[in-house]
């Protein structure tokens, strides 16, 4: 569901209110009319209980989806009760585990549709995993599928829409419940603008990232506090060898440069560790579950520089205290 999104549910809906929709509100720029089933898809004795959603060209765009592979399929298939099918990734992989699924047939309820596209991975929202999800031409779901039929036309479980931009998702609800209403002669509908959840989703998803930042703050601290102590501890047990440098001749830039790189190995070697943690952890997740993770290549390096100016900052006081030391001091252990 994009930003524009708005959902309306009825027992009413029919088919030709979409075709009011799109042709009488202006600032409605999609809409995608749905019937919903769950049904057994079979192919080569390997069957699926999955839910198939009968739907047209519009849910693309009003749920932000996207093809891995084939078409969706047309207006025209929409208006010959095509027997034509998309499939969700997950479907796709345990049918066609090694193979193409595109312009092969998988059995629906006992009759037969031909493949035309693959759904990208998308992932699961709000209880609905649209990997699991195969789409079919609305009017072949009413048609051979569901049999439902009505007086005023095809019936429909509820539309989804988008309006053209953010600032017309009100102006499009107000339409569309105007247009319902007159069509219907009756509020005999529920229209749902999922911008206020996507607010308040927004807002708990800024309430997770500033906790998350103080939580990553306080862990770099940990860290940070860690390096200083383990550079503390290396420095005096150190104490005659930073003595005898400063005895033939290193200066304090010298020995203050040797326990900085130092401090900056160790904080990287702890930073390269956490992300080969964090990269494995992507992976496990991308092999288990329908999400797919990915790791940027920027990320990878902004935490490495993180991890760098950790050591750098924390590295600095012991760093000092060994350059600053007294060579016949040091010399003696004392």
């Amino acid at each position: 569901m994009n930003a524009q999104g708005l959902t309306t549910e009825s027992a009413e809906l029919v088919l030709t209110d979409v075709e009011a929709i799109v042709t009488l509100a202006p600032a409605v720029k999609q809409v995608a009319p749905q019937i919903i089933g769950v049904m057994q898809l079979s192919r080569q004795g390997r069957s699926l209980q999955v839910n198939v959603t009968g739907t047209s060209k519009g849910i693309v765009y009003v749920r932000n989806l996207q093809l891995r592979q084939g078409r969706f399929f047309d207006r025209l298939e929409q208006q010959q009760n095509a027997q034509v099918i998309v499939l969700g990734s997950e479907i796709s992989r345990k049918l066609f585990p090694r193979s193409s699924p595109l312009g092969k047939s998988v059995q629906v309820d006992n009759l037969t549709f031909q493949v035309i596209g693959i759904m990208q991975p998308k992932g699961a929202f709000m209880g609905v995993n649209y990997d699991d999800t195969a789409y079919v031409p609305i009017t072949t779901m009413a048609a051979r599928l569901t049999g439902k039929r009505s007086p005023h036309g095809i019936p429909i479980d509820y539309l989804e829409l988008s309006a053209i931009d953010k600032n017309n998702v009100r102006a499009a609800a107000f339409q569309t419940t105007n247009i319902l209403t007159r069509r219907h002669g009756k509020k005999d509908f529920t229209v749902f603008a999922n911008k206020s959840f996507q607010d308040l989703m927004a807002q708990i998803t800024a309430s997770l990232s500033i906790l998350l930042a103080s939580i990553a703050g306080i862990s770099l601290l940990v860290g940070g506090i860690g390096i200083m102590n383990i550079m503390l501890v290396s420095v005096t047990e150190r104490t005659q060898e930073i003595g005898l440098r400063k005895a033939i001749g290193a200066s304090e830039g010298a020995i203050l440069s040797q326990f900085l790189i130092e401090a900056i190995i160790l904080s990287i070697a702890g930073g390269v560790v956490g992300m080969g943690v964090g990269v494995s952890g992507a992976v496990i997740v991308g092999i288990f579950t329908p999400l797919q993770p990915s790791v940027p290549l920027g990320a990878l390096i902004l935490a490495t520089g993180v991890s760098g100016s950790i050591g750098i900052i924390f590295g600095v006081a012991p760093a000092r205290q060994a350059a600053k030391l007294d060579p016949i001091a040091a010399l003696r252990g004392t």
